[in-house]
């Protein structure tokens, strides 16, 4: 059996354990990099008629309060890939937006016009048949809407994010 004089295998212990101590800061360095460099994902808003629903994240903006140039807004409002849901204009349609959107104020645009008053609340209803009657400004069996967050200020004109949507007409 070998003997090492006493405190000779200090000095090697002390190495293994400061590499460890190295490696496992650099790991939760890194860990906290990885997180920090993740965004955060834009207020959603939802539609639903009946029992279907779907979502959506911003069209445009809907990051922070830069308000949209009217050229970004009017490119937005034209954007044809957007989620679709189909609606009997005997039901009624709900608009959702999570509360960062509700704080802007909001209005829905329904072929680029403004269809409800701004609002702070959360939810709104509209009938379906609105969507498909003439006199609102429909043409044929889908309509385009939109949902705008304004600039927090009763019936501001700068909006900074915008939620495009088509309703198809059922039966």
């Amino acid at each position: 059996m070998t003997t090492l004089p006493r405190g000779a295998a200090a000095p090697g212990h002390r190495a293994v354990r400061r590499r460890r101590a190295v490696a496992a800061a650099g790991a939760v360095s890194a860990g906290l990099l990885v997180l920090s460099a993740c965004d955060k994902p834009t207020p959603l808003s939802t539609i639903t008629v009946g029992s279907d629903s779907i979502s959506s994240e911003a069209t445009c903006g809907g990051e922070g309060d830069e308000a949209l140039k009217t050229a970004d807004l009017t490119k937005c409002l034209q954007d044809k890939d957007v989620e679709t849901i189909t609606v009997d204009p005997d039901e009624t349609v709900r608009f959702g937006v999570d509360p960062d959107i509700a704080d802007k104020r909001w209005t829905i645009l329904m072929n680029g016009q403004p269809l409800t008053d701004d609002s702070k609340k959360t939810y709104r209803t509209v009938p379906g048949s609105v969507f498909f009657n003439a006199q609102y400004g429909a043409q044929g069996d889908s309509t385009k809407v939109a949902i705008v967050a304004g600039n927090g200020k009763e019936g501001g004109q700068s909006f900074t994010g915008v939620w495009s949507f088509e309703l198809k007409k059922g039966d």
